[in-house]
C-alpha cells in the first residue's frame, strides 16, 4: 500500500494523520447539503484508515467542515457506525454556520494552531483548494491527497 510506503519512510517517528471525510472517507452528494449520517462510507479508504490505526506510531484524526452546527452531530454518528477505532477525542469537525470564514480558511487555522512537538504532521484531503491553501499558509504539514487511499 503507497500510503504505508509514505508512513514508513519515517521510521519510528511520531506521525499526526489528519483525514477529511466528505469525499474521502464518505460519499459526496454534490447538491445534496445535510442528512451526513445517510453517506455512503467508501471501504476501501476506511479499511486502509483501519490496518494503519494499528501502526504504533500513527495516531489518525478526523479534521472535517460542515455547513451547519445539526453537521458535526451526524458525522459523529456517521464516524460511530463506520469508523468507531477513531477516538471521539480525535474528531475536530468545525461548522461554518456561526464563522464568516471558507473551509480552507477554517482548516489552515486549525492546523496552524496544532501543538507541534517532533512529529509528522499530515492532512489527507480531497479539495485542491484547500490543499494549495494550506500548502500556501502552513509551511510544516505534509499534504496527501485522498488517492493515496484508493491504490
Amino acid at each position: 500500500m503507497y500510503l504505508k510506503e509514505i508512513l514508513n519512510s519515517y521510521g519510528d517517528k511520531k506521525i499526526k494523520m489528519y483525514i477529511d471525510m466528505d469525499g474521502v472517507i464518505a460519499d459526496y452528494d454534490v447538491g445534496k447539503p445535510g442528512n451526513f449520517d445517510k453517506k455512503r462510507p467508501l471501504y476501501t479508504s476506511i479499511d486502509k484508515l483501519k490496518e494503519i490505526s494499528f501502526m504504533d506510531n500513527v495516531s489518525i484524526y478526523i479534521l472535517s467542515i460542515t455547513r451547519k452546527d445539526i453537521g458535526i452531530y451526524e458525522k459523529n454518528i456517521w464516524l460511530d457506525k463506520y469508523m468507531p477505532f477513531i477516538d471521539k477525542n480525535n474528531r475536530f469537525i468545525l461548522s461554518k454556520e456561526k464563522e464568516s470564514k471558507s473551509s480552507s480558511e477554517l482548516k489552515v487555522d486549525f492546523l496552524k494552531n496544532i501543538k507541534r512537538e517532533d512529529e509528522v504532521i499530515i492532512l489527507i484531503d480531497d479539495d485542491p483548494l484547500i490543499l494549495k491553501s494550506v500548502m500556501d499558509n502552513v509551511n510544516d504539514i505534509v499534504l496527501l491527497k485522498d488517492t493515496v487511499l484508493v491504490d
